[in-house]
This record gives structure tokens, sequence and C-alpha cells, in this order.
């Protein structure tokens, strides 16, 4: 093993197999390849169905999420082999080489969401700071019964795709629920199936951004989207027109 020059470029080999996805980073010096770091996942019940293509992009997000540090530091080379089988042999094949490259930190949008359930209902709060740092709010009020932990996984989902539909291409998700930090960086599992059906539209979601990374803040640092997930589970009649109002049925 070994470290990395500043802004050298690296190589970022992907796995897959039926149960686990991996991937390890190198770097090639006077053509030697050397390894930097390795990182392993097994696949949770509902991840082993992905198809080979599909696990092959989620090795790509776990090692970007894992590797954060060097992804920002350094011009990533992708490699893959994917194995192509028909009924008479099976052949190998290069998958399309990608560029990994860091963003601007003034192309970087923060977006704080937070979900509340109560005895009245269940809302959520999302907002969402563009790089100037100006801040804009939204609230959902959501029109089914939900647990706290599925309320803040519709704040979570609700703030991706309205980032997306704002054309916003580089995103830092900031939330306060370890679950979802947890689940979409591969560290904990989806236990069951609801909750394996919110990961796996969040991980679709995530996809779709040049970069999105998922970060765990403290609660006292989500006020703002805390209490307008709390207002939004009660009343949300009161709120001033600057607040952007929906019910999701």
């Amino acid at each position: 093993m070994t470290a990395p020059h500043a802004g050298e470029p690296l190589t970022l080999y992907l796995s897959a197999s039926d149960t686990a996805i991996g991937a390890v980073l190198l770097t090639d010096r006077k053509n030697v390849q050397t390894p930097i770091y390795y990182v392993s996942k097994t696949l949770t019940t509902p991840e082993t169905r992905y198809s080979m293509l599909e696990k092959l992009v989620l090795a790509l997000v776990y090692a970007a999420m894992r590797l954060r540090r060097y992804c920002q530091g350094h011009p990533i080379n992708v490699l893959t082999r994917l194995c192509l089988v028909d009924q008479k042999k099976e052949e190998e094949c290069l998958v399309e080489q990608q560029i990994l490259i860091p963003p601007e930190r003034d192309q970087v949008w923060s977006l704080f969401t937070d979900g509340a359930s109560s005895n009245e209902g269940s809302g959520t709060g999302l907002r969402l700071v563009n790089p100037e740092g100006h801040e804009f709010t939204y609230v959902i009020k959501l029109d089914f019964k939900s647990t706290n932990k599925e309320a803040e996984y519709e704040a979570f989902l609700a703030g991706l795709r309205i980032t997306k539909k704002l054309g916003i291409k580089h995103l830092e998700a900031r939330v306060d629920s370890m679950l979802i930090a947890g689940q979409t960086s591969g560290t904990y599992e989806a236990k069951n199936d609801v909750m394996a059906s919110y990961l796996s539209q969040a991980k679709e979601l995530i996809l779709q951004f040049l970069s999105c990374k998922v970060i765990h803040i403290k609660r006292n640092e989500n006020k703002s989207a805390d209490s307008l997930s709390k207002l939004a589970s009660t009343n949300f009649e009161h709120f001033t027109k600057d607040i952007r109002v929906e019910v999701l049925d």
C-alpha cells in the first residue's frame, strides 16, 4: 500500500459478484500499479437481485463515498470488466472509462432535510442553500401514515428530486438521520422491504447528479429543516408565502 502524490491521476478497478461488490484504488508509477486503498461490501438481499451492470454502478457509488477524499483531490480513471453471457459463450468486454473530476466549491449546493411523524400527521422540511449562501425553504405535508424513519426518507427523496429538477449538478445532502447516511454509504443494511425500496430510490436519484455526497450532521445543525418538518406534521396553514408548501398523497 502507498500514499498518492497531490493531484496524481489514479485508477479505480471495480468488481462484482452475486453477493458482494468491491473496488481497489491504485496509482501507476513507471508502469507499476501500486494499491492505495481497497473497499468491499456484502450486498443486501434486494441488491443481490440487481443486474451485473447495476452492481458495478453500485460499486462505483460505494467506492466514491468511501474514498471521498481521494475523489475530491485526484482525477480518477474507472475500469472494470463486465461479463456478457449468452447461450453459447462468455465474453469479456471493457466498460467505458470515466474520469471523475471533483467539482469546484462554487458549484456545490447544500441540501438540509428532515422528516417528522406525530399523532396529527407526518411532514417534511427542506432547506436548500446555493453557492452564494441564499436559502430556499420547502415544506411537504405527507397525506398518508408514515413512521418517523419513513418521513425522514420522504424528505430526503423529495430534496433530491427538487434539486435535480432545478438543474443542480453538484450536491451535498446533509441529514441528521444516521439511518439514511449509513444506508446510502453502505455501512447499514436495509433490513425490510420498505427501507429497501426507499434506499433503492435514493441510490437511483443520487446517480443522476455529477456528484452527490450524503453527509451526516448533528441534529442541532439541522434546526431549520427540523422545525419545518415538525410544523408540517401538525398544521401549516400559517406558513408565510416565502415557504413553498406541497401535499404529497
